[in-house]
């Protein structure tokens, strides 16, 4: 079973290299194996250069992918953080 949402993100700089770190040590934290698409092109959620290379910004539509023991929770998390609900450390 996978857990799949796609959202808008409402980060305020979008997904740049500082939040992008702090995305992949979110995901790296669950043991589910994390994907993140946009415009069809699937990266790992837990590879900072893979991320960068989507070029995520504010206002585009992405999809958090996990499948695994905690899929629900990390689909969870990581959504919430994309749309700035929880706070970038």
């Amino acid at each position: 079973m996978m857990v799949t949402k796609q959202i808008i993100v409402t980060l305020t700089n979008g997904l740049h290299s500082k939040t992008a770190q702090s995305f992949v040590r979110k995901a790296l934290a669950f043991q589910s194996d994390i994907k993140v698409v946009r415009h069809n092109k699937m990266v790992d959620g837990k590879s900072l250069l893979g991320l960068l290379s989507l070029g995520i910004a504010t206002g585009n539509v992405v999809t958090v992918k996990a499948e695994g023991l905690d899929e629900k929770e990390a689909v969870s998390i990581l959504t919430s953080f994309l749309k700035n609900e929880i706070d970038v450390e």
